[in-house]
């Protein structure tokens, strides 16, 4: 596992990361065999917070979509791993959609967070972003070759990180017609896998989910929540959770509790950024470049 405050290049091969510093080079750079298609992941824009750790979060939510649109290269596709919203307000999702709408990609696909859900059980959610979503907004869909699976695990403040019985039939009965060489993505905003529990940032509650993933050759799961890079590898899943565009938050163990984490002026957009993923056909991970909002690409 690491946990990193610069961007990185991550690839996969027979299970064994090899990564390097993407700052360094201030672009991002083709796998060797060209790629089929990429995406980018933007995680935690939290519309609607005014508090010490950033009064702009609608500011840097822009700059996050301008790093996109600066991105060399085609993107298919942008994934935002929820709390869109921080307090789940029609003028919150309002002002996201706007902001995410100038995306220079073929289409955005949601998952909700904590904050996007807690109000009203998700109802505001699902009328602005989770149309055509099974139960409280759990969906999957084929793109080259990929089967993504989009999660809901944050809807039960008092056990996030349950993806309860109704949405681990679906997602049993979703996989079950695939070969084991399909290549599956998996993208929700709570961690799958125990990043630091004491601080709801994982649960056991993945542990079923996962057990349906065993049989394929390729796993990648995207998550966001914890506003900081994560990698794990355990077999054949390799995971991977995003920076926040609103505000960090400590590592863990570092602070008292989790919670926004104030840093210097001059210092917030290099904790802030956007995840590029790329896939190349044969290959038997994904390469995921994570940059700063402040890195010049």
């Amino acid at each position: 596992m690491a946990w990193v405050g610069t961007g990185l290049v991550w690839t996969m091969t027979g299970g064994v990361p090899t990564s390097r510093l993407f700052a360094a080079t201030g672009k991002s750079s083709q796998p060797s065999g060209g790629a089929e298609f990429s995406f980018v992941q933007i995680s935690d824009s939290h519309i609607g917070f005014n508090k010490p750790a950033n009064q702009d979060v609608t500011g840097t939510l822009k700059l996050a979509i301008d790093r996109i649109n600066e991105l060399p290269g085609s993107h298919d596709f942008l994934l935002h791993t929820g709390d869109i919203s921080h307090s789940s307000k029609p003028a919150e999702f309002d002002a996201a959609g706007q902001i995410v709408k100038s995306a220079k990609v073929g289409q955005t696909f949601y998952v909700p967070g904590e904050h996007d859900t807690a109000s009203d059980d998700g109802a505001l959610y699902l009328e602005h972003f989770g149309k055509g979503t099974t139960g409280t907004g759990w969906y999957s869909f084929n793109h080259k070759g990929v089967h993504f699976v989009g999660l809901n695990n944050s809807l039960q403040i008092d056990a996030m990180g349950k993806l309860g019985a109704d949405q681990l039939a679906w997602l049993k009965k979703d996989l079950a017609s695939l070969t084991a060489s399909t290549p599956i993505v998996i993208f929700a905003h709570i961690p799958l896998w125990m990043v630091y529990p004491d601080w709801g940032w994982g649960r056991q509650h993945g542990a079923e989910a996962l057990s349906y993933l065993k049989r394929f050759g390729s796993v990648t799961v995207l998550n966001g929540r914890i506003h900081q890079v994560a990698q794990k590898v355990e077999g054949n899943v390799a995971f991977h959770t995003a920076t926040s565009t609103a505000f960090p938050q400590p590592a863990p163990g570092k602070a008292p509790s989790a919670g926004p984490m104030v840093v210097p002026a001059g210092r917030l957009q290099s904790v802030l950024g956007i995840t590029e993923i790329r896939y190349v056909p044969k290959h038997s991970s994904l390469a995921i470049v994570d940059s700063s909002l402040a890195t010049n690409v």
